[in-house]
């Protein structure tokens, strides 16, 4: 079952499903009552990094000080799906990975 989608930068659709969604808010129960925000992070990033294993991790600021990161990974040029989500104050440290979007000038 599918909770929602968004068009990622690179133009990818990527997929929320149940069972990711579940998986979340299992783990993270901050983000219960987020979903729209989620998707929107991956839509309208305030920076895309890359991953250790070929996923992407989408990252926005959510209040003063702390950013939701959705991880996500696009399995072609056109699908993805999310893998998960959490909040964090430590965007610096994740940023040291490579920042893919936006691009540098």
């Amino acid at each position: 079952m599918l909770i929602g989608k968004a068009l990622a930068v690179s133009g990818a659709v990527i997929h929320l499903s149940q069972e990711r969604w579940f998986h979340i808010v299992e783990n993270h129960v901050e983000l219960a009552g987020l979903s729209h925000d989620i998707l929107v992070t991956i839509e309208s990033p305030f920076k895309v990094v890359q991953g250790h294993s070929h996923e992407f991790l989408a990252i926005k600021p959510l209040k003063p000080k702390y950013y939701l990161v959705v991880v996500y990974k696009e399995t072609s040029v056109s699908e993805g799906f999310i893998i998960t989500a959490f909040i964090t104050s430590h965007v610096q440290s994740i940023s040291k990975r490579g920042v893919v979007w936006p691009p540098k000038s």
